[in-house]
């Protein structure tokens, strides 16, 4: 029978050399993560108050894609008194992996200490979020405004890849300008050393209004071979589903596509041919069923069954009276009343 050799079994001053060999043969495949997927790759977008726990189980069900984000979580607010409030976006299962946090925030600090409890957590990687446009967000300063204050995104960057300490992947969701189209912000990431770059491809003003402007991704192409030819390039935004994000990527040679909305018009978005269109009534109430039922096991009353009703478009659709049910189901204030309009049905 083998021995397992330790620090204990080493002279005191091999011990630290040993940890260092142990850190490197766990971590190097950890760091290299983006890098190890076949191409292109496809990831669930992280969305708040959507893609939690619950939800991904239910993608996973359905068809999972190469990689699941989280929500993204507050890394001030993780470490501060209101910890309890926010952990939970954090909360996961094996089915579920490999799994990407994506954090936001405006303190480098915080995002170091997240960064080194994050690495010790079991995730695939960190994410920041410099992307999200939401106007109360911005407004602090946050996600998508850092684009008009580089100093501070240096920072975070940096905070956030010291904690990680080389360990696990540190990446960063981004548009592509604040009021207008503004390349020298992607040029500017780029710089970072980034492990993999995810690009929304359109201003932070423009939120969803307009096309995405795909016509740009070349010149972001050129930018990444000049400046970080490591760094993965992610495209984002109003890509429906895994045939259209095929074309997509051959079309702009991207390394992988992030799926977000698309999932709301077909949980089997990810799937090589979707089985959604010919599913019947019957199957897609059982499906949401399945997802509220889910829900109640894992929340019980720690959150808002509110958040369940705006699920109710992706599988209340497509079948005599569908409109009808949705308004009852719209009416429901508990999960309990939501099976329970699904059971007279």
């Amino acid at each position: 029978m083998g021995t397992t050799l330790g620090p204990a079994d080493c002279p005191t001053g091999a011990t630290h050399v040993l940890s260092l060999v142990i850190s490197l043969l766990y971590y190097a495949p950890m760091k290299d993560f983006w890098r190890t997927l076949p191409k292109p790759f496809f990831i669930l977008a992280p969305m708040d108050d959507v893609t939690d726990t619950v939800f991904r189980r239910i993608i996973a069900h359905c068809s999972s894609p190469d990689v699941f984000f989280t929500e993204f979580v507050s890394a001030d607010g993780l470490q501060s008194v209101g910890r309890e409030g926010v952990i939970h976006k954090l909360q996961y299962t094996d089915s579920e992996t490999p799994l990407i946090a994506q954090i936001w925030g405006l303190r480098p600090e915080n995002y170091y200490k997240t960064a080194k409890e994050l690495t010790e957590m079991g995730f695939a990687g960190i994410d920041i979020n410099m992307g999200c446009p939401v106007p109360k967000v911005t407004k602090m300063g946050a996600c998508s405004a850092l684009i008009n204050n580089r100093e501070l995104a240096t920072e975070i960057i940096q905070a956030t890849q010291e904690g990680a300490s080389n360990k696990i992947p540190v990446s960063v969701k981004a548009r592509i300008g604040f009021n207008e189209i503004d390349l020298s912000w992607i040029e500017f990431l780029l710089s970072h050393a980034l492990d993999l770059l995810t690009i929304h491809g359109r201003t932070s003003k423009e939120q969803s209004k307009v096309p995405n402007h795909w016509e740009v991704f070349s010149r972001i192409l050129s930018a990444r071979d000049a400046i970080s030819p490591q760094t993965p390039i992610v495209g984002n935004g109003d890509v429906k589903d895994r045939s259209e994000g095929l074309e997509i990527a051959q079309k702009h040679t991207l390394d992988g596509i992030m799926i977000g909305r698309g999932i709301f018009h077909d949980p089997y978005a990810f799937a090589q041919s979707s089985p959604w269109p010919d599913k019947t009534e019957t199957e897609k109430i059982a499906l949401y069923r399945k997802q509220i039922e889910l829900f109640m096991e894992t929340w019980g009353e720690r959150k808002n069954p509110a958040a369940l009703k705006k699920f109710a478009k992706i599988y209340i659709n497509g079948f005599d009276g569908a409109s009808a049910l949705r308004t009852r189901l719209m009416e429901c204030s508990s999960a309990t009343e939501l099976l329970r309009s699904l059971q007279i049905r």
